[in-house]
């Protein structure tokens, strides 16, 4: 015997049996995600040494990462990160990308999983490769020494002015390939169609790449920023392996930040308190990055 059917429903299961489904999953996300950040929330607002008693202190831990001109600096070289690990990559990866999609490079499969690869190495094992190729004696100054540049080499990593473009340049490396790849694979998709309309209408190379290519990749290039731009806010493993912050100050980054003041220094709550601005600003830059993104295509 058929149900009866209910009208002014829609058909399927009610709307609550829907989120019942839903549950056990928003319950592991509660569990590993929201409790976390409330409890840091929390912790936040105390000034505690992680042992004794702690004391509340409102927002003062929030007003000292504003007055305190170390955390101001850490928060502007995750900044100056950002164009090492973001701007840069995204440049050099539309370049290859439309060169190596233009020209139909024979064993492109193999040249992806090339590119590629820094992104399967643990950024530990790339932070100690790239200390070596930094070392007084290492890779580069014997490069620049064999070529004549003798007066250029340096410990790269000691240098207060050199040891975060340095830091950076290993991100730019990181991150090239996963950028070179996203945006071949939507290049792949661009119809061929479009192309031939471009090149009936007088369009070179250039004006094809601008025209053509670039407006259809505008998704790919939105997910590559938001990969690449917190990848840079949140780097914490590669500025621990080749400089610990230093020299003095000149590298040092939030995350890093959480880490010295949390096991260093003691600070929970002032180290709660960098961690909680930190996922803000993500949270800001990632949905500014999107919005924009679909701003553009709509």
């Amino acid at each position: 015997m058929s149900r009866p059917r209910t009208w002014g429903r829609p058909p399927g299961e009610p709307r609550r049996v829907a989120y019942l489904y839903l549950l056990p999953a928003f319950a592991v996300y509660a569990v590993f995600l929201l409790y976390p950040i409330g409890r840091a929330v929390q912790l936040s607002l105390y000034d505690w040494d992680g042992l004794s008693l702690g004391r509340w202190v409102g927002l003062d831990n929030y007003v000292a990462i504003v007055a305190d001109e170390g955390l101001r600096a850490a928060f502007g070289h995750a900044l100056v990160l950002i164009v090492f690990y973001a701007a840069g990559p995204l440049v050099i990866g539309l370049g290859l990308a439309a060169i190596l999609n233009h020209a139909k490079v024979r064993g492109l499969g193999f040249f992806r999983t090339v590119v590629f690869l820094p992104q399967v190495v643990a950024m530990v094992v790339v932070a100690v490769a790239w200390r070596r190729v930094y070392a007084p004696d290492g890779t580069l100054n014997t490069l620049l020494g064999a070529i004549g540049l003798d007066s250029l080499t340096r410990g790269w990593l000691g240098d207060y002015t050199f040891a975060l473009p340095a830091v950076g340049v290993v991100g730019t490396w990181f991150e090239t390939g996963l950028v070179t790849v996203l945006l071949l694979a939507g290049m792949s998709r661009i119809p061929g169609d479009l192309y031939e309309a471009a090149r009936l209408d007088g369009a070179g190379a250039v004006r094809e790449f601008f025209a053509v290519t670039l407006p259809s990749v505008r998704g790919e290039i939105a997910v590559a920023l938001t990969l690449t731009v917190i990848a840079a806010l949140r780097t914490f493993d590669l500025v621990y392996v080749t400089t610990r912050g230093g020299p003095g100050d000149s590298t040092s980054v939030p995350s890093y930040e959480v880490y010295h003041r949390a096991f260093g220094l003691s600070q929970i709550g002032s180290a709660a308190a960098i961690g909680v601005t930190l996922t803000v600003v993500i949270f800001v830059v990632s949905f500014g990055i999107n919005r924009f993104a679909d701003r553009r295509v709509s």
